[in-house]
């Protein structure tokens, strides 16, 4: 009967049997796992016969449990296929949900510029087409009958009555609260004043919402109408993070509405918002879509395809690529052994992947084959001959991505020495500001300086840190007031690196803290002693401050 064999098959070598009969084995063409040493069995899963093993070891190799071994009746009838890995672009299609929208360049909210009661609407329902200059709504308003009046009487009055800035306030005073030009020149003519306010269409477009009703009074600033331009649609959507990579302005989308079942619009991305949703982490993109006959409706649902490429780069079949704990891996062929065709897995790197191949950033070569059905049959005698050598997964000794230090490196004890006598020597000049001793600063600064700038030098990542903007721009005046103003950014920015690697706990000295500042607001010094004096004001207000641990 066939049996479940993970190790070795066949009488002991103590039973006399003929040590090439021994070596013969028998596994299902479907289930390499299931082996026997007997012809003429099946299997007792499938319950197909079993046929000879590639090799003496059933197909895989004692000593690399990598390597696949089949007879081709067993590749022919698992079904095995391969394809080259080659170069080329990855192709990622996304398909995406969006809404139709207007344009926002062309959105406007016409607002009451005069308190008053709506008269008459000539525009009482939402979807109505209007055209620039057309009038939505006529408002009684006493405050603009009031204007009026003052505006002809200065014209009446003429120059010698009232000044031309006085005329000219008073003029645009009625544009203010509504009129236009042509208003203005036909009041100039007829000379009568009006109570009437007619509100009128900036701009074509489609009336998006109404707010005011006839007999409505309405106070400054209230919104009348929303007028949205239709000629010209907006398809908004959401795009993910992964996505992101694959998107950019000037990329083709094909555009498809539930309302036209038989057109597909293609234009391309015009914006990609720069801003991430903080809750669904999503950025917004925007293609600008032509409508003409008002084929798009405002706010309606659309779907889109967008198709993203890469730079050329060597691909793999997405279906060659097996997962082993996160980490991909591929049969790759290797050609005629021992009577039958020869498999190895091996360990690979991948990029990005698209909707058929994959990126492959290392373990495989332009040129080499790899297995894309079938692999998975592989994968499975690959792992027992694992465990029967070593009872272990798949370890196909491909090295792992070398891993970067990318965070600061800490001091060393030649940078420590650096820094404290940098620490040191900030503490003796702020001793001398806080002494009100302008000379003793000044012959302290140039050690100061040298002490800085051979930090700076020894310690590499100093030079990014937050010393390196205070290199050569110590001044030392004109006076104590300059002085204590340039060192106070330096102090606080050395007391806060001491106090970053604990220099003040190790070395007994002091870091205090000023919250009044002139430069900063709130500021910090070190300090050789635990006596608090204030550097940054002196003897004018010593005693500011408290000790920061």
């Amino acid at each position: 009967m066939a049996e479940h064999d993970h190790g070795q098959h066949g009488p002991g070598p103590g039973s006399g049997a003929d040590p090439r009969a021994q070596a013969r084995l028998y596994q299902c063409p479907m289930h390499p796992w299931i082996k026997s040493d007997k012809a003429g069995d099946r299997c007792t899963i499938c319950g197909m016969a079993l046929v000879e093993a590639a090799g003496p070891d059933g197909g895989a190799a004692a000593d690399d449990p990598n390597l696949v071994t089949l007879a081709p009746a067993q590749a022919n009838v698992i079904g095995v296929q391969t394809a080259e890995v080659r170069r080329g672009p990855v192709t990622r299609t996304l398909r995406v949900s969006g809404v139709i929208d207007d344009d926002d360049t062309r959105h406007r909210i016409l607002a009451a510029r005069v308190p008053g009661r709506v008269e008459k609407l000539h525009v009482n329902y939402v979807g109505a087409e209007v055209e620039a200059g057309a009038p939505l709504a006529t408002i009684f308003s006493p405050e603009m009958l009031t204007a009026q009046r003052q505006y002809l009487e200065r014209v009446k009055a003429g120059a010698i009555a009232t000044s031309q800035a006085d005329r000219a306030a008073a003029r645009e005073r009625l544009l203010e609260l509504g009129l236009t030009e042509e208003e203005i020149r036909i009041l100039d003519n007829t000379q009568q004043p009006t109570a009437m306010v007619t509100v009128r269409a900036p701009q074509s477009g489609t009336v998006v919402s109404r707010n005011v009703y006839e007999g409505q009074y309405v106070r400054t600033n209230d919104r009348l109408f929303e007028i949205g331009d239709f000629s010209r649609m907006w398809f908004v959507f959401d795009a993910y993070e992964p996505d992101l990579a694959w998107l950019k302005p000037g990329q083709p989308v094909e555009v498809s509405v539930a309302s036209l079942p038989d057109q597909v619009l293609t234009a391309p991305i015009s914006f990609i918002d720069p801003n991430l949703s903080e809750m669904s982490r999503t950025a917004r993109a925007r293609v600008v879509l032509e409508n003409p006959g008002r084929r798009l409706m405002h706010r309606q649902t659309a779907q889109a395809t967008v198709v993203g490429t890469s730079p050329d780069t060597l691909l793999v079949p997405r279906s060659a690529v097996l997962q082993h704990s996160g980490r991909p891996v591929v049969f790759v062929a290797e050609g005629e052994r021992a009577g039958g065709r020869a498999f190895r897995a091996r360990e690979i790197r991948t990029g990005r992947v698209g909707d058929r191949e994959a990126e492959v950033l290392a373990g495989l070569a332009q040129g080499d084959r790899v297995v894309t059905q079938a692999a998975l049959i592989l994968d499975s005698q690959a792992q027992l001959a694992h465990a029967a050598v070593s009872g272990g997964g798949h370890d196909h000794g491909d090295p792992a991505p070398a891993k970067v230090a990318a965070g600061t490196a800490p001091h060393d004890e030649a940078a420590y020495g650096l820094l404290r006598a940098l620490v040191f020597a900030a503490a003796d000049a702020a001793a001398y500001l806080a002494a009100d001793d302008l000379d003793g600063y000044r012959k302290a600064l140039p050690t100061l300086r040298e002490a800085l700038a051979a930090y700076l030098a020894g310690y590499a990542p100093g030079a990014r840190g937050p010393l390196a903007p205070f290199a050569g721009k110590l001044a030392d005046g004109p006076d104590l007031t300059a002085a204590r103003r340039a060192f106070e950014p330096f102090s606080t920015a050395a007391a806060d690196l001491a106090r970053e690697v604990h220099l003040h706990h190790r070395e007994g000295m002091t870091i205090y803290q000023c919250p009044m500042t002139p430069v900063l607001g709130t500021a910090r010094w070190l300090s050789r002693s635990n006596e608090l004096r204030n550097p940054f004001f002196g003897s004018a207000m010593l005693r500011c401050g408290e000790q920061v641990d």
